[in-house]
């Protein structure tokens, strides 16, 4: 029983479901093993739903996804059970995207939800190609991926455009000046307290100190032959010096674009100018042949994969595997899925492992501690550091400022 695999997800915060052990009734007649949950998003099966191209491709990706391994070290699949047809009937309509419209009535496609952090963070395929047929050839389809230029848009290239078949025109990178004055040695910011007067007090020198953090984000999107855009989305306490340095910065880093974004405050007409840049650099990238290009070859090993990611997207020098890991990477390699590109499962606060390295870290050593297969969505996953695949609640829950009004009956505390 321990060369189980496949396990069980939740939508719940539980931190003491990340090890657990099952099949302790006499019922299960001895196959006790020690397991964990996930969360909902890093589902296999989610990613499955994001990466596939037709039903068709889903029934295969869906057959493949690997459960265990057998007595001679073959993996075992879903198909080799015989309920690779039942998991294809019980999802054969979450192929269909949803159709949504903003507040001013632009539709939205929304479909899948794989986390950026733990799984591949982006949309599905399948909206894309709807998309993409639905706006016709001069027309702009926006498409996410999620968690900055080092997670979602690395694996959204080196993942999803794989399987897509389809390249980029433009990058859009939003950012912020609190988020930069974090990153250039701002002080901590917590959820659920207030925001410390540095975020909303002219800090030109503090903003700019931070800008390291976005030209790395420019400089990976750029690395993949995409041109970028920055959205500078402006709080009411941004000053226009704090504002014109980030923009300095941007295109002093090679961005085509640097656009203050006020959609917040205005609606779609304070995301116009943003609107225009992005449709000007597409039409401009269009003219020419394609510049796309991967951050490593599918050929590679996966430690070879894995470090070409660790120090050309992250920064790192180099990178460490647990005995674990390299256990698994062995026998990963042995089974035949040495081919699939990789998807990091790392902290989305840091370019590194490590929360507390804020800016642009350089120089450290990535460590690799486990190392999991999909092989039905078609990746490797790398777990970087302590990163949970099930998140724990904080240490004061919200749940502590939620009651109820007895004689109105208003619920109380949730915002």
């Amino acid at each position: 029983p321990e060369k189980v695999t496949w396990r069980r997800v939740l939508d719940t915060n539980d931190r003491f479901l990340r090890k657990i052990t099952v099949g302790q009734n006499p019922t299960e007649k001895g196959m006790e093993r020690v397991t964990g949950f996930d969360i909902a998003v890093a589902s296999e099966i989610m990613a499955v739903l994001a990466l596939t191209t037709s039903l068709a491709d889903m029934r295969e990706r869906l057959g493949r996804m690997v459960v265990a391994t057998d007595r001679s070290g073959n993996p075992v699949t879903t198909d080799d059970l015989g309920v690779g047809g039942a998991l294809t009937v019980m999802m054969k309509d979450t192929i269909h995207p949803t159709l949504m419209q903003t507040l001013e009535g632009t539709p939205v496609l929304v479909h899948a939800g794989p986390f950026a952090n733990i799984a591949h963070g982006n949309s599905s395929i399948v909206a894309d190609q709807i998309a993409l047929r639905a706006v016709g050839n001069d027309g702009y389809v926006v498409t996410e991926a999620g968690f900055g230029a080092d997670i979602g848009m690395e694996k959204f290239c080196n993942i999803k455009c794989r399987y897509s078949g389809i390249d980029p025109d433009c990058a859009v990178i939003v950012a912020t000046v609190r988020a930069l004055k974090m990153h250039g040695g701002g002080p901590p910011v917590v959820a659920g307290k207030p925001l410390d007067h540095a975020y909303k007090s002219e800090n030109v020198e503090l903003a700019s100190r931070g800008t390291c953090n976005l030209v790395r984000h420019i400089e990976n999107a750029r690395g993949f032959g995409i041109p970028v855009v920055v959205a500078l989305n402006r709080f009411a306490t941004d000053t226009e010096a704090e504002l014109a340095a980030v923009k300095a910065a941007a295109l002093a880093a090679g961005a085509s674009d640097c656009v203050v974004c006020e959609h917040h405050a205005k609606g779609g007409a304070g995301a116009a100018d943003l609107g225009n840049a992005v449709a000007r650099v597409c039409e401009e990238a269009r003219k020419g042949p394609s510049t796309f290009k991967f951050t490593y070859p599918v050929e590679q090993s996966l430690k070879e994969k894995i470090e070409a990611i660790a120090t050309k997207i992250y920064g790192a020098s180099g990178v460490s595997y647990s005995a674990l890991a390299e256990e698994k990477i062995a026998l990963f390699t042995k089974q035949g899925f040495g081919n699939l590109p990789i998807c990091m499962a790392k902290t989305q606060y840091s370019f590194s492992h490590d929360v507390t390295l804020k800016g642009a870290p350089v120089g450290f050593t990535l460590p690799v501690n486990d190392v999991r297969c999909s092989a039905g969505a078609g990746f490797i996953y790398p777990l970087i550091g302590d990163m949970p695949t099930i998140p724990g609640l904080p240490t004061r829950p919200a749940y502590y400022e939620i009651d109820i009004d007895l004689e109105t009956g208003k619920v109380l505390g949730l915002s």
